[in-house]
């Protein structure tokens, strides 16, 4: 190689290491599904009203789980969630709790320090061709989210 022709190459080694390092930097910042492992139970100390989490006469059980995330932005958050405008429960990265409520129409929300409450109408029916189950996860703009499910 002549001297005119190495700083070149030097040129394009360096563009091609920044350019692999900014790759790895973007991928490792990206939002994906944490490895599948079973709910927990949110711990009673979260569970400011005990009243929705206790079967009854009548009730029907509602699942709600949050999602797990491997995103460090949003996996130590919690959420709080809110039944019918009344906070019930903190429930954090991978857990999932029931509550008993009646058939019906009730508004089920979530929020965070970060997010205003998002609500849904979910309807509450014993039919078993519905499901009873609500996810809370975050967006790519990690903004909450949340959403029925189907079985």
């Amino acid at each position: 190689m002549t001297l005119t022709q190495r700083p070149a190459t030097r040129a394009v080694i360096s563009a091609i290491t920044v350019a692999l390092v900014s790759g790895m930097l973007v991928a490792g910042c990206a939002s994906t599904p944490a490895d599948k492992v079973p709910f927990k139970d949110v711990p009673a100390e979260r569970i400011v009203q005990p009243v929705y989490t206790q079967p009854g006469e009548g009730k029907v059980a509602v699942d709600l789980r949050r999602e797990r995330t491997d995103n460090v932005i949003v996996r130590f958050r919690d959420a709080l969630v809110y039944i019918d405008g009344e906070r019930v429960v903190d429930i954090m990265n991978g857990e999932h709790i029931v509550f008993w409520l009646a058939p019906g129409t009730h508004r089920i929300g979530v929020s965070t320090q970060f997010d205003p409450v998002v609500e849904i109408n979910f309807i509450v029916t014993a039919d078993p061709r519905y499901s009873n189950r609500a996810s809370v996860s975050f967006n790519d703009d990690h903004r909450i989210m949340l959403r029925r499910v189907a079985n």
